[in-house]
């Protein structure tokens, strides 16, 4: 996710969804945080334990097999897990407990529990872990101080209590974080789908409000059939105009709703823009505008359907007549470039903006403010570049105005007999639009 200052600029109630899903996802890893800190020192604790009566045990093994196990040592010379002393006691069956080792503390009242098993004996401050194994009616008690363990086991909790919160305050920046970045696009569709549908209604309400206008006009005046035949021609005009509008709308839909569906057989780009120039030879020529089709290196085919292509080339050639100026040039090129299937349509025009080019795409959007077209032209021209796998390139062209130009990659030449061949390497022929249309 890229860091945004749109994050920032989110609605109060977009950011305070975000803090109380932020929240709930710190709680819940604080809760399994808790639990597995617990869970590993309950393991540690009983690990350490385990390896400290081991220890003893194979110390009550070694002195209780020695020639003299009662004998009193010099001094707790052995060394238990976490290398803490040993000491040994004898509990006689009747008597005092008598130590073995020379200067060992002396064992907690306590510490004849450990006679029933292992035991943890508090001795002052000090905490000792008991063994015992039986040996000549009485016991013998080894004893290790817990000092070590302890100190270590601390240690862990304390790290544990530090880690905690910083932990779960980078969770919580995070999750804050990342839930604003879900909301972003978020806001940002809602926003986009409100300014859609006023467009919308606004370019409905427009050819709407013609018809109504011209069938009161129609009514509220006497008999007139060369006036009713002007408002009929208005309310065809219009009509037709609603039904492109619909039309394009119901085009978009199509394409956000639906997957692309599979090209059967490649495109030959450059036929399909031959012939969909054609189609503006006269539009061009009642302009005295000079339309030229050029043929790019070697031919390219993609695949894409060739009425999307065709779709893709007329609302670029459409444009660039649009807003040529008369007596100006569009250019259109198709074939190879670079090892890419490529369509280039120029126009002499007064250019496209910098700061425009972001939001060119947008629906209901004009490039300029030179009038036709509900805006939904180059929204439909980049639905077919971006499913037929395309990429934009708008800058400014030789002829002074914009250079709109897609590129793909190419696909092989189907073969008359039915199967896949290599791209060919040279045209056969080249169209008779290759030459200047205009004066």
């Amino acid at each position: 996710m890229t860091w945004s200052p749109r994050l920032f600029r989110l609605p109060r109630q977009h950011v305070a969804r975000a803090a109380r899903v932020a929240a709930i996802a710190t709680l819940v890893i604080a809760l399994v945080y808790v639990g597995v800190a617990a869970a590993l020192d309950a393991f540690l604790a009983r690990r350490v334990l385990w390896e400290v009566d081991q220890s003893l045990m194979v110390r009550l093994v070694d002195v209780a097999r020695s020639p003299a196990p009662l004998a009193t040592q010099a001094g707790p010379d052995d060394q238990g897990a976490d290398g803490a002393p040993v000491f040994m006691w004898w509990l006689p069956p009747s008597g005092p407990t008598r130590a073995l080792t020379d200067g060992e503390p002396t064992l907690p009242a306590a510490g004849r529990a450990a006679t029933a098993g292992p035991r943890s004996v508090a001795g002052g401050v000090v905490t000792y872990r008991l063994e015992a194994t039986p040996l000549d009616g009485g016991w013998l008690l080894a004893g290790q101080n817990l000092a070590a363990p302890s100190h270590i086991e601390g240690v862990l909790r304390s790290g544990e209590l530090v880690i905690g919160p910083i932990l779960l305050v980078a969770v919580f920046v995070g999750a804050l974080v990342i839930g604003l970045g879900a909301a972003a696009p978020v806001e940002q569709a809602r926003r986009r789908l409100l300014e859609f549908t006023a467009d919308a209604s606004h370019e409905l309400r427009t050819p709407l409000t013609v018809i109504e206008a011209e069938i009161e006009l129609a009514r509220s005046g006497p008999p007139d059939p060369a006036g009713d035949r002007q408002a009929l021609d208005h309310v065809a005009r219009e009509s037709r105009r609603l039904k492109q509008i619909v039309d394009d709308l119901l085009w978009l839909a199509r394409s956000d709703s639906a997957p692309p569906q599979p090209v059967g057989a490649p495109a030959d780009l450059a036929a399909v823009v031959d012939g969909c120039a054609e189609r503006f030879v006269a539009v061009a020529g009642s302009r005295r505008i000079a339309l030229l089709v050029d043929h790019l290196g070697e031919a390219a085919w993609i695949d894409a359907a060739p009425e999307w292509v065709d779709r893709l080339a007329g609302t670029l050639l459409d444009n660039a007549c649009r807003y040529a100026p008369d007596g100006g040039t569009v250019r259109a090129s198709a074939g190879s470039e670079a090892g890419r299937a490529v369509l280039r349509v120029e126009d002499s025009g007064p250019g496209i903006p910098p700061p425009e080019r972001e939001r060119l795409f947008d629906r209901f959007k004009r490039a300029t403010e030179t009038p036709g077209g509900a805006g939904l032209g180059l929204a439909i021209a980049d639905s077919v570049v971006r499913s037929t796998g395309g990429r934009w390139r708008v800058a400014d062209s030789p002829l002074g105005g914009a250079l709109m130009e897609v590129t793909w990659r190419r696909s092989a030449a189907p073969d008359p007999a039915g199967g896949p061949t290599t791209p060919a390497t040279e045209r056969a022929a080249t169209s008779d639009l290759s030459s200047t249309v205009g004066p």
